[in-house]
C-alpha cells in the first residue's frame, strides 16, 4: 500500500482555498449517485485542486479544468464501486491497521505521532478525515490482494517469452561502460567548427570543476534533462564513432573533441565494467513481478468495467467526460 503522507495532503489543502465563490458555492452539491451512495462535489473539486493549480499556472483554459474536473469525478466514482466491495466483501480496514499504517507513516517520515496530526491539522485537514483516507487506502489495497491478484496468471511460458523478448540478443561477455554525453548540434545557422567552439568552451569549464551534468543540462542538445546521462552501453553497441573516444578512458576521465557531420561531441566515461549476461535463472523472479503487475493493472481496470456494468450509476453533467477531447 502506498501510504499518504502529509506532503501530499498538503498539496490538496494548500491548493483547495483557490476555488472562487462560484465554485465554492458548487461544493454542496451531489456529483454523482453510484449504486445506493452519492459522490459530493466537494470530494470532485477537493481531489482536482492540486491539479488545476498546476494546470491554471501552465494557462490552462476554462475547457482544460472542465476535463480535470471530470477525470476527478471518474475516479471518485472508481473510488465509490471500491468502497461497495468493500463492504460486500467484508474487506473493510480495522482501527489496528490503520493505527499500524499512520505509525508506518510517522516512522517514514521520522517524526512522531504527534506531529504528524500537528502537521496534518495545521494544513486545515481535520484528522478525523486523514484518518478515513489512509483506511480508504488500506481497503484498496485488500481488494487489490484479495480480488484482483485472484484473476492474475503468469505462467512459465510467459516468463520465457519475456525473457527472450528483453535478454535474448544479449552479449555473452565483453564491456560495458556508463557514459554522459555533451552534443553541440549543428543546424543551417550554426556551422560544426562553431558547434566546436561551444563543445570546448563547455570541456574547458568541466576540468575547471564544474560538474558535467550541470553544464550538459545548460548547453547540450542529447538529453540535457537528465545531465547528458546515457547510461550503461554494452561496446557492441557504442557507435562507430564514440568507441575510439571512450575505449581507452578510465573512470571518471573525458574525452577530447569529437568533430562529426552532425555537430561536435563531448563524453564522459563515468565508469566501465565487465559485462555479465543475466541468466533465466537471475531475471526470473524479477520478470515475474514485472509481468504479474502489468496483468494486476489490466485485471483491475476490467475489474472496475464489470463493477460499472452492474451497477446503477446517474453521473451529473457538470463536467466533461474522461473520453472527450
Amino acid at each position: 500500500m502506498k501510504p499518504w503522507i502529509p506532503a501530499a495532503l498538503a498539496a490538496v489543502i494548500a491548493t483547495a482555498g483557490t476555488l472562487s465563490h462560484a465554485e465554492e458555492a458548487l461544493l454542496d452539491g451531489i456529483a454523482a449517485q453510484v449504486g445506493n451512495e452519492i459522490v459530493l462535489l466537494s470530494e470532485v473539486m477537493t481531489a482536482s485542486a492540486p491539479v488545476e493549480a498546476q494546470a491554471r499556472a501552465a494557462g490552462a483554459t476554462p475547457e482544460d479544468i472542465n476535463q480535470i474536473r471530470g477525470q476527478s469525478l471518474d475516479r471518485a466514482i472508481e473510488r465509490a464501486l471500491v468502497r461497495q466491495v468493500v463492504r460486500r466483501a467484508e474487506l473493510d480496514a480495522t482501527e489496528a491497521e490503520v493505527e499500524d499504517a499512520i505509525s508506518g507513516i510517522a516512522k517514514e517520515n521520522q517524526i512522531s505521532l504527534g506531529q504528524l496530526r500537528e502537521s496534518v491539522e495545521s494544513q486545515g485537514m481535520p484528522y478525523s478525515v486523514y484518518r478515513e483516507r489512509i483506511r480508504t487506502e488500506i481497503e484498496h489495497s485488500k481488494v487489490m490482494n484479495g480480488i484482483v491478484a485472484g484473476r492474475v496468471r503468469v505462467s512459465d511460458d510467459d516468463i520465457k517469452s519475456r525473457y527472450l523478448q528483453e535478454l535474448g540478443d544479449q552479449p555473452e561477455g565483453g564491456e560495458e561502460f556508463f557514459l554522459r554525453h555533451i552534443l553541440i548540434a549543428a543546424t543551417p545557422q550554426r556551422s560544426v567548427a562553431e558547434t566546436c567552439t561551444l563543445a570546448q568552451s563547455g570541456q574547458a569549464r568541466v576540468r575547471d570543476g564544474e560538474d558535467f551534468r550541470s553544464v550538459a543540462a545548460e548547453i547540450s542538445q542529447a538529453n540535457p534533462e537528465r545531465g547528458g546521462t546515457l547510461g550503461w552501453i554494452h561496446e557492441k553497441d557504442l557507435a562507430a564513432w564514440m568507441r575510439p573516444a571512450v575505449i581507452e578512458l578510465g573512470p571518471g576521465q573525458m574525452s577530447e573533441i569529437v568533430e562529426m557531420p552532425f555537430g561536435c561531441n563531448l563524453i564522459l566515461l563515468v565508469d566501465r565494467r565487465t559485462y555479465e549476461p543475466v541468466s533465466y535463472e537471475q531475471a526470473q523472479n524479477p520478470l515475474h513481478n514485472q509481468l504479474f503487475n502489468e496483468q494486476m493493472e489490466l485485471e483491475y481496470t476490467k475489474f472496475i468495467e464489470e463493477l460499472r456494468s452492474q451497477t446503477y450509476i446517474e453521473r451529473k453533467d457538470l463536467f466533461s467526460r474522461p473520453s472527450e477531447s
